[in-house]
């Protein structure tokens, strides 16, 4: 795709130490708390008060998810190195007793903010113990965090997180009340201006970004069937009063550019095509970045002919306005549920002398794509490259998908059955050979569509490559870091009548009879491929060149017949320090792990309860010690071993 220009769980911390703010509200703003649905910690708030001064503002706090605006996860401190980093031990365990944790948790001025379920939580983050709660009484907030804004001279800081379907919640960051001058008495209804003449769901799993007094929201609403519901607009609101200031379409409405894209008018109530992973902001610039995933229905597009825009695209908008500055779409027409899943990751590219400004962004193919992050221009190289073609009936396949000249894909994405299948084991080799034999499998490499008589096997998944997982950023070593998985998926279609229309069409199944299915034996969770399975990969971004690639995971029972360092299929994303370390979790084997940056050399792990499917963080606690953070849920994609915990390690205190 050329460049376009635009027309118009269990959470763990490891530590070392800082100072927290005055958290004090007095019994009155206590009981305002308890009507709001906020619950109070033990003690009196004035003694909490006392013994917590105000943090000056140093590099010790983990601002935003991806720690800067720009989404670098990477961390200035230095007390944890890749010298000492072997006697790591646990600091503090918090349970928050809800599974499938995905946060990172934001520590700010000595205060540390989470949620899981429908809790917002607000920790000290030396210890572990509760400040305060918000329960929403409306659902699940943003399970990926929250985002926090600093207030102005007139209103106090805030937290804003989605609060059930279709709303979105602003708190005040002291004491955890609604704020209820914001939209309707502390809500923000998300839905109305995103419906045409169908309803649908609509949350915020991820939790927006801050531009100045903006907030900016993506979202999540249909991405399965019925094909029709709500559109996935991205949206700016006025941080103090929750006023739409102004909405991007995701899927063009009549007359405006792109509409042109969608056969006939099958843009009309058409969902998906939304923004439900992390947005990214170029301060600077004034720029925000949103990764969009596929229209619906995600495996099926006979009723959505055309390159489909803006669905599958890295988009930078204005952030203060929301107009298009430019897109580059990186899969058209996906029938595979090809979402850009990851945060874009602000980058700088050095080049003959001069420094270009570049965002990187990766992807379930697991291509690396960067852009010059102002005109969007691709830095190394783009290419339409033919790909296979659907033969089911009513169904029309894009031609041509993207891919950068450089770097090459960072997992499997080709499958040779005469060599390829995993046979370390012979019953697990067994297996796998009978399940291609009896489903009539068959692979063309990537972009093959599912066929009727056949069963499709191709790399990578529905779940990557890579996924929301990202990347990690050290700009001094000119470096980026990715843990991906090589993981294939498989489908066919199937014929259905709708016997009260009489419309014939098409449904994506598989040999278990879900419509998505992993090339594994779904038992062991062992991939019928060879490994290594899941894999942590150091990039040079001015090289787009891939420096060191190293097995993540292993699976217990087959190191113990002599098999290690398989690696295992993984989600929950990467942290870099300047410490020379990269933390990461997302294994299934439930480790959580510590590596040379520059090596890629393993020098720690340790066990947790449940696997850590969340992207960790550090911060510099009060006590002058610094903390690693991780959130161990388990995870319903990778069928983990639930938990619930948040566990911080730090270094022993001296």
């Amino acid at each position: 795709m050329k460049l376009k220009i635009a027309l118009t769980g269990l959470l763990i911390v490891f530590a070392t130490a800082s100072p927290t703010p005055d958290v004090a509200n007095g019994r009155a703003r206590a009981a305002a708390r308890e009507r709001s649905g906020v619950s109070l910690s033990e003690g009196p708030e004035e003694t909490a008060a006392k013994r917590r001064p105000r943090a000056p503002e140093t590099d010790g706090n983990w601002r935003v998810f991806g720690r800067d605006p720009g989404a670098q996860r990477f961390s200035p401190l230095t007390q944890i190195t890749t010298r000492n980093v072997a006697s790591l031990e646990p600091a503090w365990t918090f349970d928050t007793g809800v599974k499938d944790l995905q946060v990172t948790p934001l520590v700010i001025d000595g205060i540390m903010y989470l949620t899981g379920g429908s809790t917002v939580y607000a920790l000290e983050p030396e210890t572990g113990k509760t400040l305060w709660t918000y329960r929403s009484p409306s659902g699940a907030v943003s399970r990926r965090g929250v985002a926090y804004w600093p207030g102005n001279a007139t209103a106090p800081p805030r937290l804003f997180s989605g609060a059930g379907d279709g709303r979105m919640i602003a708190l005040d960051a002291r004491t955890g009340a609604l704020v209820t001058d914001f939209g309707e008495h502390g809500f923000v209804d998300l839905k109305t201006s995103v419906r045409g003449d169908v309803d649908g769901k609509f949350m915020l799993i991820t939790p927006p970004v801050i531009y100045k007094d903006i907030v900016i929201t993506g979202g999540a609403n249909e991405e399965g069937e019925p094909s029709l519901g709500l559109y996935g607009d991205i949206r700016g609101w006025d941080a103090l009063t929750g006023k739409m200031l102004w909405s991007f379409h995701t899927v063009p409405r009549a007359g405006e550019p792109g509409v042109e894209t969608w056969d006939e008018e099958s843009w009309k109530n058409r969902s998906g095509t939304n923004a439900w992973s992390f947005l990214t902001v170029d301060v600077e610039r004034g720029l925000v970045f949103a990764p969009t995933g596929s229209p619906t229905s995600d495996f099926y597009g006979a009723d959505r002919k055309g390159q489909n825009l803006y669905g599958n695209c890295l988009i930078a908008l204005d952030a203060g306005t929301g107009k298009l500055k430019w897109f580059q779409q990186l899969v058209h027409h996906d029938i595979w549920d090809w979402d850009l899943p990851a945060a874009p990751t602000l980058i700088d590219v050095t080049r003959e002398g001069r420094t270009i400004p570049a965002v990187a962004q990766i992807t379930k193919m697991s291509l690396l794509f960067i852009f010059d992050r102002v005109t969007g221009e691709p830095l190394f190289g783009l290419e339409e490259r033919p790909v296979p073609q659907t033969d089911v009936p009513g169904e029309t396949t894009w031609p041509t998908q993207p891919f950068p000249r450089q770097p090459p894909p960072l997992s499997r994405t080709t499958f040779d059955p005469e060599k390829d299948f995993y046979n370390l084991t012979p019953e697990h080799m067994a297996y796998c050979k009978d399940l291609w034999a009896t489903n009539k499998m068959f692979t063309r490499g990537m972009y093959t569509p599912p066929t009727v008589d056949r069963t499709m096997v191709m790399f990578p998944s529905t779940l990557g490559g890579g996924n929301w997982s990202g990347l990690s950023y050290d700009a001094g070593r000119g470096l980026v870091f990715a843990n991906i998985m090589n993981l294939g998926q498989v489908a066919r279609m199937e014929k259905r009548t709708d016997a009260k229309a009489g419309r014939v069409d098409y449904k994506r199944t598989t040999p278990w009879g879900r419509p998505i299915g992993r090339f594994w034996n779904p038992d062991t969770k062992v991939p019928c491929s060879a490994p290594p399975f899941g894999e942590l990969i150091a990039v040079d971004v001015n090289r787009a060149a891939i420096v060191w690639r190293v097995p993540l995971g292993e699976f217990d029972n087959l190191k113990a017949r002599g098999f290690p360092h398989t690696g295992t299929p993984n989600i929950g994303g990467t942290i870099a320090t300047a410490g020379g370390l990269i933390f990461v979790g997302g294994t299934i084997d439930k480790r959580f792990r510590a590596f040379d940056s520059q090596t890629g050399a393993q020098l720690w792990e340790t066990m947790l309860d449940a696997s850590a499917h969340a992207t960790p963080m550090t911060f510099m606690g009060r006590n002058g010690r610094q903390y690693v953070v991780i959130a161990a849920g388990g995870d319903g994609l990778l069928v983990s071993p639930p938990g619930s915990k948040i566990v911080a390690f730090a270094l022993p205190q001296q």
